[in-house]
Parts: structure tokens; C-alpha cells; sequence
């Protein structure tokens, strides 16, 4: 069978081919000369792979020896992470509202990895649509959840024959967001929320196949989810001229909030690593809150009496 070899004095590496199983073992008469061992490269698919938090995670578990199908959009991001990252990292054009894309895309990973496993599935692709929800156009509700909500069903369903053949794991992007929700952000909120019950009824129904599944909470990071979030909202106001009438004021400042949060935005380093504790701890959690921010709001909120909390969000936003 043929094989590709990079040797160094007292090592070598055989690998059959990109997805095939690892051997590693010493050069005989090394020191300390284990005996040679198998293993299998570990595979995972990572949404939402152009920036950001998917993006960091797909490097991430490239350097960390993951076999990394990284879902991108456009030719042009798959071309920016080949530069950065090794020849294990597979770049995947990947809409996760794409039926055709999504079942291509399984067929794909099934065909390259060992055995048609995949370790780990992180659904990560997101967008931010803001805006009142009395004015908010229907078709940009629909797509707000069709892509936050829908689309990690719709990709987990497609991926999960082969997660369970490695009884793998599955991680979902959901946010402090989905625990507490804030005016102008019913949209985001609300796939957000809906993802930690998804996440919630996922874990419950997978247990007896040996599945974690994990939920990510981060609060502010430094993503382009802002400065798109926040032209995606002058987009809807074109649209919906009542929404400048009726809440014009509150929106400025609501948009003031929103820069001043996405300056204190922690890395999306912070968010990957919490990912690959999730997908490689021998004891994973089933929630991971990530940033100060968010941890501080999950713990003070429940102690605010709703009205209070409505009235200090109301002061804040000039409501």
C-alpha cells in the first residue's frame, strides 16, 4: 500500500493517506523504542469557518492533529485558511441553508475519513439580524432562524450516521444571549435561546449512543458579527421606515451599546478553546460560559427581580 514517510534520527511517521490511520513508532534501537502503535487521525466539521469563532477553532484543531473539514461560503475563504493552516485542514463550501450543500458536504466527509467517522461536529455558522421586532421584516425573522437554528438541525441530522460511528461529539454556538435577552435583538435572541433547548434535547436523546453534546455561551467577542449585524440593521431600516419613527432615539443608543461592547470583545481564541475542551476532555461539560461578561450576567440575572431589570435596560436604552 503506498504511503508518504517524513523521518527525522530517531522517528518516522507513516501515513497512508490524509484520512487513513497514523503510525507512529521509533527508529529500532532508538532509546526508550515504544513498540509501534495505531491511530486514528481524529476528524471534525466546523461551520461557519471564514472568521471568527469558527475560524480560530478550525486552526485550532488543525495544530492540534484534527482532520478539519471547515465549512466556508466562498472559494476565497477556503483559500485564506490554506495558507494558514496544514494539509489536513480540508476547506468545505458549505450554506448551511443549502439542502444539496449539507448532504454533499456528508457525502464528502463520509468518503475521506476512516470508516465514514467524524469525531466531532461543531455548528458554529451564525448571523446577527437586529432591529424591533414590531417592525422587523418577516423574511429577515425567518432567515435570522433559518441559519442560527434550523440549519444546526438540519446539519446535525445529516452528519450524525457518521458521528455515531465514532461516537463522536457535537458542540453548538449559543451565547449569553440565550439566557438573556435585551430590545432590538429578538431575532438573535431567540435562535439563541431555541439553540440551548436544541442543544439540551440533542444531549438527552443521544446518550444512549455514548454522544456529548456541549453548548457554548460566549458573551462579547471580537468578531465581524458586529459591524455586520449593525449594516444589516441599517439594511431593515431602509425597508421599515415606522421603525426610525417609532424608535429612532433608543436605537442610536442601542447602537452606541453595541460598538462600546464589540470593543471589549475578548478573542475568538478565547471561544476555540473552550470548543476543544468540549470536544477533547475526557470530561466535557455540558455548558461553557466564555468571558467575563457572560459569566457575570448568568450569575447576577436570576437575583433581578424582572421589572428592576426591565426598568435599568429601559434607562440604558432610553426607553
Amino acid at each position: 500500500m503506498p504511503c508518504c514517510l517524513a523521518a527525522s534520527s530517531h522517528a518516522r511517521l507513516l501515513r497512508v493517506s490524509d484520512s487513513c490511520p497514523t503510525l507512529l513508532c521509533q527508529e529500532s534501537g532508538a532509546p526508550n523504542s515504544p513498540p509501534c502503535s495505531l491511530a486514528l487521525v481524529r476528524s471534525v466539521l466546523v461551520t461557519g469557518a471564514s472568521t471568527g469563532i469558527g475560524r480560530a477553532t478550525a486552526l485550532r484543531l488543525d495544530g492540534s492533529g484534527w482532520r478539519v473539514f471547515a465549512g466556508v461560503r466562498k472559494e476565497a475563504d477556503a483559500e485564506s485558511l490554506r495558507g494558514e493552516a496544514s494539509p489536513n485542514l480540508v476547506p468545505v463550501i458549505l450554506d448551511v441553508t443549502d439542502p444539496e450543500q449539507i448532504a454533499a458536504a456528508a457525502e464528502s466527509i463520509e468518503r475521506e475519513t476512516d470508516g465514514g467517522r467524524l469525531d466531532g461536529l461543531v455548528n458554529n455558522a451564525g448571523v446577527a439580524v437586529p432591529g424591533p421586532l414590531e417592525t422587523i421584516p418577516l423574511e429577515d425573522l425567518r432567515h435570522q432562524l433559518e441559519v442560527n437554528l434550523i440549519a444546526y438541525v438540519a446539519v446535525t441530522q445529516a452528519m450524525l450516521p457518521l458521528v455515531r460511528r465514532a461516537e463522536g461529539r457535537i458542540v453548538f454556538l449559543a451565547s449569553i444571549g440565550g439566557r438573556i435577552a435585551f430590545p432590538f435583538g429578538g431575532p438573535y435572541h431567540a435562535s439563541k435561546f431555541a439553540t440551548e433547548a436544541i442543544g439540551d434535547v440533542f444531549r438527552q436523546e443521544l446518550r444512549p449512543w455514548g454522544i456529548e453534546v456541549a453548548i457554548i455561551e460566549p458573551g462579547s467577542i471580537d468578531t465581524p458579527i458586529w459591524g455586520r449585524g449593525q449594516d444589516k440593521a441599517a439594511e431593515i431600516e431602509a425597508r421599515s421606515p415606522r421603525t426610525n419613527l417609532l424608535y429612532g432615539a433608543a436605537i442610536a443608543k442601542f447602537r452606541k451599546v453595541i460598538e462600546d461592547t464589540a470593543e471589549r470583545g475578548i478573542p475568538p481564541e478565547k471561544v476555540a478553546k473552550a470548543i476543544s475542551h468540549a470536544l477533547e476532555s475526557k470530561r466535557p461539560k455540558t455548558r461553557y460560559l466564555v468571558g467575563l461578561d457572560a459569566k457575570a450576567q448568568a450569575r447576577i440575572q436570576p437575583f433581578i427581580p424582572t421589572r428592576l431589570f426591565d426598568r435599568i435596560v429601559a434607562r440604558q436604552l432610553n426607553l
